[in-house]
């Protein structure tokens, strides 16, 4: 592991001067920059000192995480069509479940529909991409175009229908994850 380039990617991350970092860690800027330059190396104590001021532990400061993916593209995307609801779901980042928030693409074919889904403690939010659909929210049925947005708590029982001769496509969120 490259210390240096380790200990300036952190700095930086977390909006530090070098100025400010050798403050911190009671140091001096010249030799912040000769240890991000690997002209230098720190002893075992200067390093902690310094791992410390980043707000870390040595563990967290040497364990090579991989990368957090940001973009997501097509092949990502895990897809459940469902031949009796005449609709596809698309869960467009994978393992959501695990995330605060489940956001997936709907497709309802004409005559389509989302499942049923009962009381629960989340908030949804959708956007209509393509078409028109009817949103039934606690008995009470409301229609959303492409272009228009909807957004509630789950706590009554709801789905999604599609009632034209036209497929519709929506993005749905959920938060925590409930799909």
């Amino acid at each position: 592991m490259d210390i240096g380039h380790r200990m300036k990617e952190l700095r930086i991350q977390y909006g530090l001067t070098q100025q400010e970092l050798a403050d911190r860690a009671e140091l001096t800027k010249g030799f912040i920059s000769q240890l991000e330059r690997n002209q230098n190396s720190p002893s075992v104590g200067t390093l902690l000192d310094i791992i410390q001021c980043l707000g870390m532990t040595p563990a967290e400061f040497f364990t090579d995480s991989e990368p957090e993916q940001i973009v997501y593209k097509a092949n990502d995307y895990f897809e459940k069509i469902d031949e009796e609801k005449n609709s596809k779901v698309e869960w467009v980042i994978p393992n959501a479940q695990t995330r605060s928030m489940e956001p997936v693409r709907l497709t309802l074919h004409p005559g389509g529909s989302s499942e049923i889904y009962l009381p629960q403690e989340c908030e949804e939010f959708g956007y209509v991409i393509k078409g028109t659909v009817k949103l039934s929210y606690g008995g009470k049925v409301h229609t959303v175009k492409a272009g228009e947005s909807f957004y509630f708590k789950a706590g009554k029982k709801h789905f999604i229908e599609n009632k034209s001769s036209k497929d519709a496509v929506l993005i749905w969120v959920s938060n925590p994850p409930s799909f």
